[in-house]
């Protein structure tokens, strides 16, 4: 972000020194930092790299969370102030039934190919599975180390 006069503008600012703070996200991942977006039970979508300044980085997020426009005012600038309340309404239950259906397929998605198809392996089972390799790694090295130390006595 840069000022141009009273604007704030938002993208790649050429010729510019290194910035204080540096955010790269895909679209999903910035929708998915918005309030009304964030879940907790759910990971984060697309990416989001931050770099720079940390302290720069907490005010502005602080900022964001506290963000909460008047997202009716368009709607009543346009339309009046039943017709467009009642619009914004809409929009936002329609909104908010189109996420929760997204999280609901998803999770359907999620369960048929982890359960059904068996195509994808669920989380708890590739952590045991990484503990077992961790596991078998760690004996491995421990009985290379012991027959490198049987070696040793034989030579002496």
């Amino acid at each position: 972000m840069h000022v141009e006069g009273e604007r704030l503008c938002v993208g790649p600012v050429d010729g510019a020194p290194e910035p204080d703070l540096s955010v790269r996200a895909t679209l999903g991942g910035l929708i998915a930092q918005l309030p009304f977006m964030r879940r907790d039970d759910a990971p984060a979508v697309g990416k989001l790299r931050i770099e720079g300044d940390a302290d720069l980085a907490r005010r502005l997020q602080r900022l964001a969370e506290r963000f909460d426009p008047d997202w009716q005012q368009p709607f009543v600038a346009a339309f009046g102030d039943i017709v467009g309340v009642q619009i914004a309404q809409l929009f936002a239950t329609t909104f908010q039934t189109a996420r929760d259906a997204a999280g609901a397929l998803a999770t359907s998605t999620a369960d048929f190919v982890q359960h059904e198809t068996h195509d994808v392996v669920a989380r708890d089972e590739l952590g045991a599975f990484y503990d077992d390799v961790d596991t078998l790694r760690d004996d491995v090295e421990r009985i290379a180390a012991r027959i490198e130390r049987l070696r040793m006595r034989r030579r002496a």
